[in-house]
């Protein structure tokens, strides 16, 4: 017989652990389990093992919400934060609730049964293993864990060196006193430029088409001063609030004013690479700022690799590989011993999980998405996802005590049921989010939809979300609770009658 939980939890990284808590914080009388995939805790910040990884968000808001980060580097490294996620995990004793080897395939709903049967494939040797849930709450990330994108590029296969995608990097990878090549100009690679080129003959960074790239300090003062005279959780909480603050800030003022700071950012980088430097041909965007998400170098570190000469720019396109490099379009060559692909992620929907509603197929491309966490048509269901204009964690946070009041509204009702349904004719469907990056366009297609208005519609606001999810009414008219049909499934007090929020 298989097992049964209140809540499966799928994903064991940075949203899952967060999602774990919050669960047995506020709905201790459930029930909880978290599957995940790969033998460990951490998902994104395990599985990507590249030269100086570290967060493009401070960690005052990239971290969560009860745990503050007291490490004196609010731009950390990747192991730092891994350490981070493990700790938190370990503290609230959330690490003994992981099953890992446990790769969720698939999930079919019963509105008889008002409960998923998720289906699992356990081990290297894959055994099918069953378990079943009131509620399935998906923490998986956004993208494909298998592998990253890489373009099909001409002639790559007469390349002598070594070519590798950043999420696959292994230790036995040697670039010391070579050239290096790294194609792509994103977060990832202006990450691994000036670390690579620490010891490398040569790095050059290759881009089609540059990036918004801004110089912030890995330390907050402000966040460092208020922790040497504050309790540690006061001074995160006010940290946090001063950078979201800012962020909304710089955010609206992006949109608002873009020319005025599309001169700050420039201004900045000719400042840091000096007056000779041809910013306009490889700093300077054809977008305006927050089209894309802006690129965050700590210190400056890569502006003083290329001051060095140890890095290079190269804005070109790529004709061929050749077995000694990449000839360019321009008809220039760059020499290669190892070309790193930073060419971005292969994003996919809740981790391809393959979804069937009372034996129905469900495409999420024909869904609307509910406050940023729901499906249209899809019960019992939540998926994290954080913001693309601020710290991952800060929606992450937000949505989990979202999930939380509704599984406490449920069962305060009789309710076994909750759906999401797209009942106001007047809502049109927009771009799942509305970013211009390759990454997002190549998958747009296969992700769900936004609405016009609320409660369909993405506003990548903070303030307003936490205001919204925190405090709002369930009772939204998009929102259908329902109670058991069987006497499987009940939750919380006897069934009330069928009933549509209002």
């Amino acid at each position: 017989m298989s097992a049964h939980f209140d809540v499966l939890i799928v994903g064991a990284g940075l949203s899952g652990i967060g999602a774990g808590y919050h669960l047995q914080t506020n709905c201790p009388d459930r029930s909880y389990a978290i599957l995940e995939g790969r033998d460990c805790i951490g998902g994104t910040w395990d599985l990507f093992r590249y030269p100086g990884i570290r967060s493009d968000s401070d960690m005052y808001t990239l971290g969560y919400s009860f745990r503050p980060w007291t490490a004196p580097k609010a731009i950390a490294d990747g192991p730092s934060i891994l350490n981070y996620v493990r700790e938190t995990a370990r503290v609230y004793g959330i690490d003994q609730k992981i099953r890992f080897n446990h790769r969720v395939v698939r999930a079919d709903w019963s509105s008889a049964d008002s409960r998923w049967t998720v289906e699992v494939e356990r081990g290297p040797e894959k055994t099918i293993e069953r378990l079943t849930c009131n509620f399935l709450f998906m923490c998986s990330g956004y993208y494909k864990y298998e592998h990253g994108y890489t373009p099909d590029f001409p002639g790559i296969a007469d390349f002598a060196g070594r070519v590798v995608h950043p999420q696959k990097w292994t230790g036995d990878i040697d670039y010391a006193g070579k050239k290096v090549v790294v194609i792509g100009s994103g977060a990832t690679a202006v990450t691994l430029v000036p670390e690579m080129a620490k010891t490398a003959a040569h790095v050059t960074m290759l881009q089609r088409s540059p990036t918004y790239v801004v110089a912030r300090p890995d330390e907050d003062k402000v966040a460092n001063w208020l922790r040497a005279r504050l309790p540690a959780k006061l001074a995160y909480g006010l940290t946090r609030w001063k950078n979201v603050l800012f962020g909304m800030y710089f955010y609206r003022l992006c949109k608002r004013d873009p020319e005025r700071v599309k001169k700050l950012i420039l201004g900045g980088v000719r400042h840091a690479l000096g007056p000779d430097y041809d910013v306009a041909t490889h700093f300077t965007p054809r977008y305006n700022p927050w089209d894309q998400r802006l690129c965050l170098v700590p210190n400056g570190d890569l502006f003083q690799s290329l001051r060095s000469g140890a890095s290079s720019v190269v804005t070109d396109q790529i004709e061929t590989f050749t077995p000694g490099g990449i000839k360019l379009k321009s008809g220039n060559a760059l020499d290669a011993d190892v070309v790193v692909t930073a060419t971005g992620l292969d994003l996919e929907v809740l981790g391809g999980l393959e979804i069937k509603v009372d034996g129905a197929d469900v495409d999420l491309s024909k869904t609307m998405n509910y406050k940023g966490l729901m499906y249209s048509g899809v019960p019992n269901l939540a998926a994290a996802f954080g913001y693309t204009n601020a710290s991952w964690t800060l929606k992450c946070d937000l949505t989990c005590e979202y999930v939380c009041r509704m599984l406490n509204h449920m069962k305060a009702n009789g309710y076994a049921q909750v759906t999401p349904r797209r009942n106001d004719p007047d809502v049109t469907e927009l771009p799942w989010v509305d970013f211009s990056s390759g990454y997002i366009q190549r998958a747009a297609a296969r992700f769900p939809k936004q609405g016009s208005r609320r409660p369909w519609r993405l506003y990548q606001n903070y303030a307003l979300d936490l205001v919204t999810l925190r405090f709002g009414s369930l009772k939204d008219g998009a929102l259908e609770f329902m109670p058991a049909r069987g006497p499987t499934a009940t939750i919380g007090s006897p069934s009330k009658s069928v009933g549509q929020a209002a």
